[in-house]
């Protein structure tokens, strides 16, 4: 038997999320639980859930590619006849930004095992943080300034965000739960973000080594789309140059391009082990907190293929901070206030949000 914040969790992405009914067809895509990335657990409660509430389900396990996805046709055409297709596999992640995926737009959890789907973040209604995501995207589109910093001595600025012309529509999936707003456009944008711990990759493409640890916290400099220059210990200036380079000439890409940044909307996202112990997952699901606000760099596309992340960002926008020290006041937000009174259960996380997103026992994002 699964327990009822369990079973409620999957009721949020089955029904609020993909909008299922009696009869619908759901199609599960999943990674081995071997993979440790996923576990077996949660598969089992959606399905159970789907079946429970008469709707026909499939499950396909896909192995994982770790340099890019591999869709059959055969499992493309299965997605396409499916009223709903779910992702229990980075495969999903890797199809994001993929254009060729927006007629299906597959669902793609970022809860990786029962805990996280029983939990607030699992739990808190998914249609109320869509319409979170909606004002912080209409916020930061009509800001005229927008300036972020971070306790350890991040400082950049710019306009307002310049989302593309077909607006603030950033993926070709469905995320679940909805935990971020729009990247957005670094273009405009200069001044220095100080990374602590380590480089780590975006989950676009798993290559090795997927994080570059870090002494002491790297400053890094930059300009519109470029990094521009790295400062702090010796060895770690040369360690991220070195690490650009090779990502870049693995790819094929500018190492030194940055594409946008967004941070985190859903403080019910919890991570609880240090970052250091998997960066693969960590980078996969932490990202949603508020506490966390993260570049897209080396790919003039999002995600790129690192990713640069800051602990608790304060986010002014036009002077009013709107994150404060990793706290959304989702409450300044426009509509915010009427939101939390419409959702009493995405008001309790912000009420009580959690505090664990990957970091060391220094409390910093690293694993001192």
């Amino acid at each position: 038997m699964h327990s009822p914040d369990l079973m409620a969790g999957a009721e949020n992405l089955l029904f609020r999320c993909g909008g299922l009914t009696a009869g619908d067809q759901l199609l599960v895509v999943c990674e081995d639980a071997a993979n440790g990335y996923y576990d077996a657990e949660i598969t089992g409660a959606i399905v159970d859930c789907a079946q429970q509430n008469r709707i026909k389900t499939a499950v396909r396990t896909l192995p994982f590619e770790p340099m890019g996805p591999l869709v059959p046709e055969e499992l493309k055409s299965a997605m396409k006849s499916a009223d709903c297709t779910l992702f229990l596999s980075r495969t999903g992640d890797q199809i994001r930004f993929d254009a060729g995926m927006e007629d299906v737009r597959p669902i793609m959890s970022y809860a990786l095992d029962a805990g996280m789907l029983a939990s607030g973040f699992g739990r808190a209604n998914y249609t109320g943080f869509v319409e979170l995501k909606n004002a912080v995207n209409t916020l930061l589109a009509n800001a005229g300034h927008i300036h972020v910093t971070c306790p350890l001595g991040t400082n950049f600025a710019g306009p307002g965000a310049a989302f593309p012309p077909s607006g603030a529509t950033d993926v070709s999936i469905t995320r679940f739960p909805m935990s971020v707003f729009a990247p957005v456009p670094a273009q405009g944008f200069s001044g220095v973000l100080v990374q602590d711990g380590f480089l780590v990759g975006t989950g676009s493409k798993f290559y090795e080594p997927y994080g570059c640890d870090l002494r002491e916290p790297l400053t890094i400099r930059f300009e519109n789309n470029r990094l521009t220059g790295f400062d702090g210990h010796p060895m770690d200036v040369h360690c991220a140059q070195m690490h650009y380079e090779k990502v870049g000439r693995m790819f094929g890409l500018d190492p030194l391009s940055m594409h946008s940044w967004h941070a985190g909307i859903h403080p019910g996202c919890a991570y609880t082990t240090p970052a250091q112990s998997n960066f693969e997952r960590w980078s996969g699901s932490a990202f949603g907190n508020p506490r966390l606000l993260h570049f897209h760099t080396c790919g003039h596309y999002a995600p790129g293929e690192i990713s640069l992340n800051v602990l608790d960002p304060t986010i002014r926008v036009d002077g009013i901070a709107i994150w404060d020290a990793g706290v959304l006041r989702a409450d300044l937000l426009p509509g915010g206030t009427e939101i939390l009174e419409q959702y009493p259960c995405i008001k309790a996380v912000f009420d009580a949000p959690a505090r664990h997103v990957g970091q060391g026992a220094n409390g910093r994002l690293s694993a001192g």
